[in-house]
């Protein structure tokens, strides 16, 4: 089973060194007989105001029943495990190609302090999780006026 660890705000050196660290964990996993983290289901994650966000996981050919989404001390957990019956059923099917992944997979993403998870939705072979960012009104940043204490100075005519 692969795992992935990903936050949900990378920052932007992540980017730059993704293909080269992709190579390196594909020569590894040769090495070591692990999958390489490419088995992993690919996501997106879209902002879409100031405290919603959607995380999105390709997961084609995945039934709701074979999927597990779990979000325990900062940790957003997207699970998938295949049924029994459907894998025999595909054990007696005649493939002549079958190029769509059907492992079983585990990919967990750091969520952001104050972030919860709203709902789900798998449609067209894509899962949609909706979070939210709720930030408490005594953390909020709020603008501090300067007081300030100048003399007035009377004048006597």
């Amino acid at each position: 089973m692969a795992f992935k660890s990903l936050s949900l705000f990378p920052d932007v050196t992540d980017t730059l060194f993704s293909d080269r660290f992709n190579r390196i964990d594909r020569l590894f996993s040769q090495l070591t007989g692990d999958a390489p983290l490419a088995t992993t289901p690919a996501c997106d994650i879209k902002r879409l105001d100031e405290s919603h966000y959607s995380l999105m996981l390709s997961v084609p050919g995945w039934k709701e029943e074979e999927l597990d989404i779990s979000a325990t001390g900062g940790q957003l957990t997207v699970s998938g495990k295949r049924l029994e019956e459907q894998h025999q059923q595909d054990e007696k099917s005649a493939w002549l190609h079958r190029g769509i992944s059907r492992h079983n997979f585990s990919v967990s993403f750091a969520l952001p302090q104050h972030v919860k998870v709203e709902r789900a939705r798998l449609e067209h072979g894509l899962l949609e999780i909706s979070l939210y960012q709720e930030i408490p009104e005594s953390e909020k940043p709020r603008k501090i006026a300067i007081e300030s204490q100048q003399r007035v100075i009377e004048h006597n005519a």
